[in-house]
């Protein structure tokens, strides 16, 4: 391994370590949402219906249908959402479960 490597791969863990310290600065680090969402693929993952999709994380079936059949696009807080559904669909269910 390079000496440059390894010191990409140090100041990397040293950052990673400041953040879950809470003692990263914080302007350094952003958000990124998708501009595209593919909700049908989430949902097919999921192996759900509309109808389920819809109940569980609190969408109408009308919009998931417009969002499928491309007439709308979800919008930025929708997007990002999603995106948390898609990557970790347990949690999200057991937030809105206590809520």
């Amino acid at each position: 391994m390079t000496s440059k490597v390894a010191e990409s791969i140090r100041r990397g863990l040293e950052e990673a370590l400041a953040y879950a310290e809470g003692t990263a600065d914080t302007s350094r680090y952003g958000v990124h949402i998708p501009e595209d969402i593919d909700v049908k693929a989430i949902r097919a993952k999921l192996d759900m219906t509309q109808e389920e999709f819809a109940g569980r994380f609190g969408f109408s079936v009308n919009t998931l249908r417009h969002w499928a059949q491309g007439r709308r696009v979800p919008e930025g807080p929708t997007r990002a959402y999603l995106l948390v559904i898609d990557r970790n669909p347990k949690a999200v269910q057991k937030a809105l479960k206590a809520a």
